[in-house]
C-alpha cells in the first residue's frame, strides 16, 4: 500500500510518493522504498502503486513501450493495455501505474484500463483519494507549485492512511510552457 500524488500546471509537472512497504495488514517492512522514477531519458515520471513485484512489471514492461514506440506515452500506454488484456500472467497483476510527459498524464490501471483524468491531479494507493482531494483543493485555492501541492497532499495522507508513511520521494519536470 502507498501513496502517489501527481500535479500539473502550465509550468511543471510534480510527482510525489512515500516510501512505506507493508506485509499484509500489521508489518511495515521497509519505509524507503522508491516508488517514483523518471524513465525514456528524463522525460517521464513514473509512480507505483500496489504489489511491488507486480509494480515493477508493470513499469518495466511500460518502459520497454516507451522505447519500442520512440516515447510516444500514449501509444506506449495503449500498446500495453493490449498486451495485457491478451497475456494471463498479465491480467494477474494488481498494481497501478501513474505515467506523465510534458504533453500527458495517464493512469494505468492493473486491469489493463487508461484513464486521461478529468483534472490536472491523480493519486493511487490507499492513500490516494485523500492526497487527490487535498492537491485538488490546493491547486484551486492556492499559488504553491505543483512541487509543493503534491509533498502536502502526500504528507496529508501519511497523516490519515496507516499504510502511507511521511518519507517522501519527488521528482519534477518543467514543461518549458
Amino acid at each position: 500500500m502507498t501513496t502517489i500524488c501527481i500535479v500539473r500546471n502550465k509550468h511543471q509537472i510534480a510527482i510525489a510518493g512515500d516510501g512505506q512497504v507493508t506485509a499484509g495488514e500489521k508489518y511495515i517492512m521497509k519505509g524507503n522504498a522508491q516508488k517514483i522514477r523518471r524513465i525514456y531519458d528524463n522525460q517521464v515520471l513514473s509512480g507505483f502503486a500496489g504489489g511491488v513485484a507486480d509494480a515493477v512489471t508493470l513499469q518495466d514492461r511500460f518502459e520497454s513501450k516507451l522505447k519500442k514506440y520512440n516515447g510516444d506515452l500514449r501509444r506506449s500506454a495503449v500498446e500495453l493495455a493490449q498486451d495485457w488484456r491478451k497475456d494471463q500472467a498479465l491480467q494477474k497483476l494488481e498494481a497501478m501505474l501513474i505515467v506523465a510527459n510534458k504533453k500527458d498524464m495517464l493512469l494505468i490501471s492493473g486491469n489493463g484500463e487508461i484513464i486521461q483524468p478529468q483534472f490536472d491531479v491523480l493519486a493511487i494507493g490507499s492513500g490516494g483519494n485523500y492526497a487527490q482531494a487535498a492537491a485538488m483543493a490546493m491547486l484551486d485555492n492556492t499559488d504553491l507549485s505543483p512541487e509543493e501541492i503534491v509533498v502536502k497532499s502526500v504528507k496529508i495522507a501519511s497523516e490519515i492512511d496507516i499504510y502511507t508513511n511521511d518519507n517522501l520521494k519527488v521528482e519534477v519536470l518543467n514543461r518549458g510552457e
